[in-house]
């Protein structure tokens, strides 16, 4: 008798380790899906796919998802909802280095990983927490390691959409907040509708699920009402204010070969391609010519300063024929080491009146930071030199007005705007220099940014680039011109010059940041209030009781 018992209890306590194993399967394949499913949902939301709206239910996915998951378990969803947005988002850095890039995506997750263990677990208090830890680890992530990487946020994603004009109010950051608020609005609803038919409950009838339903339903319009009053609010506020003066602006785009590293291609031919494409602007300028001609960044390469040298006097030719105040980017070598990347600005009688040093390299790109170390895990040869880094507030005062300069990837830090327009740029430029990058994930990612930038600050904003996009912007954050990539094309276009002040021009990120951090320790703060409850606790735990055991009804053979 005994060895039948023995004989039997083998296989069921083997049965019952499998059975423990297969239910912790499911339980973490419940949390990594839907959250993956959410990161996803938010790269959509980015250009070039720019499906904007897709990132209002995915935020409300990771939302929903977080309900009742312990620390370890919010941290994972967070890093998965990270994997599910960065690996498409920024999967262009594996053209430099793959396993580099992978590395990079990896890190870039855990700020919504971290983002997600600081929210309470409880629905009370968790619609704030969430909005306000997402906005303070973007503001992270934009500043953090190497200077930030503020590519492949979510804001950007939103230039498109009917609540751009809040960046007037916030900037990018307060975009992302609009986000998670929104998305959370849609979870809310979406629960209080559906949770009786998921958990079972037949008494339809009784007073109690009404009463949820209702407060629900009631909550989530709360919170939907307030981020459509933030995008309207937005859509209302001084814009940068009425044209002061009208400049006609030709944007020069040489063309050529994209993809290529600057290592792959001969210097010379770049600085050819510009020259041929300027000599069409005489093509398009009818009755009236420019006044200012913008080259892109990096398209004249030298070994020494510019400074008399044999480029700076065809430069000054160029801008004496044309009599235009010519932006071109220069790139000198200073030493074996280092180089200079700028913007030199010359007048219409062909002297050389400013220059602006870039602020914001490019790791990894631009510059090796901690060269010595990563020599031994990569190789670097593709970037041998490190650019100085510039300093100043990046307004170059021309002939044609003062000029807010915004180099390449310096479009992406929302701060590089308003300094400039502080200083009093009444026009933003954007040289640029994307044709290392084959396709059009980051083209289309900085014309988002710049976008952006003009709508921040209220100003119209002109793109120049060797392979393209080049644009004209409006005040407003309207494309009112683009280029296809990789030709050679020239935009002609009238722009107006503005002195007006955006409010977020005027105050920048801090009070967005501020009242980030007092939603998430105000979501604390309710969260553990109704903790304390006793009240609310007897309710919860009976509701937790009743589904437990509609589950086990469902599931008895």
């Amino acid at each position: 008798m005994s060895d039948t018992v023995v004989a039997d209890a083998a296989p069921s306590h083997r049965r019952t380790g499998a059975h423990r194993r297969a239910r912790r399967n499911r339980r973490w394949g419940r949390v990594v899906v839907p959250s993956l499913a959410a990161g996803v949902g938010l790269a959509l939301s980015l250009p070039p796919w720019g499906f904007w709206v897709l990132a209002f239910p995915a935020a409300g996915l990771l939302w929903w998802r977080l309900g009742g998951l312990r620390l370890r378990a919010r941290f994972l969803a967070g890093w998965m909802t990270g994997l599910g947005l960065f690996v498409p988002g920024l999967w262009w850095v594996t053209t430099f280095n793959t396993y580099g890039g992978l590395v990079l995506m990896a890190v870039e997750s855990l700020a919504p990983a971290l983002a997600c263990a600081v929210v309470p677990r409880g629905p009370r208090g968790r619609v704030a927490a969430v909005a306000g830890a997402m906005v303070l680890v973007e503001a992270l992530r934009s500043t953090w390691p190497f200077g930030g990487l503020p590519m492949g946020g979510v804001a950007l994603g939103q230039a498109s959409s009917p609540l751009a004009g809040a960046a007037r109010l916030g900037g990018p950051l307060l975009l992302v907040g609009l986000v998670w608020l929104g998305g959370a609005a849609l979870a809310i609803l979406a629960t209080a509708v559906m949770a009786p038919r998921l958990t079972g409950d037949r008494t339809s009838r009784s007073a109690r699920p009404g009463r949820r339903t209702r407060r629900g339903v009631l909550s989530g319009v709360a919170v939907a009402v307030v981020v459509v009053g933030i995008g309207a609010w937005g859509g209302l506020a001084p814009d940068g204010g009425p044209a002061i003066h009208s400049l006609r602006i030709a944007s020069v785009q040489g063309g050529g070969v994209r993809g290529l590293r600057k290592s792959e291609v001969d210097p010379a031919t770049v600085t050819a391609a510009q020259f041929a494409a300027t000599a069409d602007i005489t093509a398009h300028d009818g009755d009236r010519s420019p006044s200012l001609v913008v080259w892109p960044e990096d398209v004249v390469s030298l070994d020494t300063s510019i400074d008399g040298t044999q480029i700076e006097k065809q430069l000054a030719s160029l801008a004496t024929r044309l009599h235009v105040t010519l932006l071109a980017g220069v790139t000198e070598t200073v030493s074996t080491q280092r180089f200079h990347n700028e913007i030199v600005a010359l007048s219409p009688q062909g002297k050389l009146v400013a220059r602006f040093e870039k602020v914001h390299r490019v790791p990894f790109g631009e510059y090796i930071p901690y060269r010595g170390f990563f020599k031994h895990l990569a190789d670097l040869s593709s970037v041998p030199l490190d650019a100085i880094p510039g300093h100043g507030d990046g307004v170059l005062h021309t002939p044609a007005g003062p000029l807010g300069t915004l180099v390449s990837y310096e479009v992406f830090y929302a701060e590089r705007g308003w300094i400039t327009t502080r200083a009093g740029a009444q026009l933003l430029v954007d040289p640029t220099n994307t044709s290392s990058y084959l396709t059009s994930q980051v083209p289309t990612q900085e014309i988002a940014a710049a976008r952006l930038q003009a709508i921040s600050e209220g100003r119209d904003l002109v793109q120049a680039a060797p392979t393209g996009f080049s644009a004209v912007i409006d005040h407003r954050g309207r494309v009112l011109a683009r280029t296809e990539l990789g030709t050679r094309a020239v935009i002609v276009r009238d722009v107006e010059l503005r002195t007006g002040r955006t409010l977020y021009e005027r105050v920048g990120d801090l009070p967005v940041l501020v009242l980030s951090g007092l939603l998430v320790v105000g979501g604390w703060l309710i969260a553990l209030g109704t903790e304390a409850d006793p009240g609310h606790t007897d309710v919860a735990r009976r509701e937790r009781r009743g589904l437990k055991e509609r589950r086990a009804l469902r599931t008895r053979p």
